[in-house]
């Protein structure tokens, strides 16, 4: 019986931990991007828009 509520229990926290990872990464890679276009556009003719 505790083997099963294990496996129930290990069965819906992995995808979470997936997708709670997944999303951290997205962010880190979001905003390193996002920097990097600032940096790599500077000086440029580029408009300043409002966010």
């Amino acid at each position: 019986m505790a083997g099963a509520i294990i496996l129930i229990l290990a069965m819906v926290a992995i995808p979470v931990a997936v997708l709670m990872t997944g999303a951290a990464a997205s962010a880190i890679l979001g905003e390193s991007l996002r920097r990097d276009g600032i940096v790599r556009n500077e000086g440029s003719e580029l408009l300043e828009l409002e966010d």
